[in-house]
């Protein structure tokens, strides 16, 4: 049985989303872009499914999960909505990326040959290709997922020439900082890495970067798409 949303879920979280569309569009307009070309993915990652339906009936369609077996339950339990586009944007682990090719629409966290050539062999032949970001280490942070900055066109070769995957763009997850300018400086570098990649595959279109906490800094820089999850569901557990 399909879970339902409760009234107080649905209002809390429609306003939320209002509010985190409100604040694209502001930092947009205060960048002199076009709103319309920054995409909203809601990280609905630990959250019940209950959520993620409160924000679909809002008119939300994207939605962002880190943990594969929690992931697969909601989109399972998900599947009669059919228009929602699933992204994975956590690590991958090899004994769990059958599952992520399997029931994603995109995966934002390819950082690795091995990975990129798992997910391409598990595609199941009946979906279309899997859209990939390649994840960049762009704060070069030892403990952190992503490839090296010099390393991310080897990579993205390798991507684009997997008849299972299509390469869409890159995304990153920098180094928490305070400093605005650092903040700013690890999101144009990532911007740059975009560009580059963009001059050589046309079909690349999607820079992922910017949280809830610095999506004024990423749009300034030239995100497309920005990951929202606290502000829009609330402090996770």
């Amino acid at each position: 049985m399909t879970p339902q949303p409760t009234d107080n879920y649905m209002v809390t979280i429609a306003e939320r989303l209002t509010s985190a569309y409100a604040r694209i569009a502001q930092a947009a307009k205060n960048n002199h872009r076009d709103e319309q070309s920054i995409s909203l993915l809601a990280v609905s990652k630990t959250k019940p499914a209950d959520d993620v339906i409160a924000a679909y009936t809002h008119g939300q369609r994207q939605f962002g999960e880190s943990y594969v077996q929690e992931a697969v339950t909601k989109v399972t339990a998900l599947a009669d909505y059919t228009d929602i586009i699933w992204h994975f944007i956590g690590p991958i682990q090899s004994n769990k990326s059958a599952q992520v090719a399997t029931h994603f629409d995109w995966v934002q966290s390819v950082d690795r040959t091995k990975i990129a050539k798992r997910l391409n062999e598990q595609r199941p032949a009946d979906k279309a290709p899997l859209n990939v970001l390649i994840q960049v280490n762009i704060s070069l942070e030892e403990a952190k997922s992503g490839c090296h900055p010099d390393e991310l066109m080897s990579l993205a070769e390798f991507v684009n020439q997997c008849p299972n995957l299509c390469l869409r763009g890159v995304m990153a997850i920098p180094a928490k900082t305070d400093d605005a300018q650092l903040q700013l400086q690890y999101f144009e570098q990532l911007s740059a890495c975009f560009d580059k990649l963009k001059a050589q595959y046309p079909q690349v279109d999607t820079l992922s970067m910017g949280m809830s906490n610095d999506v004024e800094a990423a749009i300034a820089a030239g995100s497309t798409m920005v990951r929202i999850g606290t502000d829009i569901f609330g402090q996770r557990n």
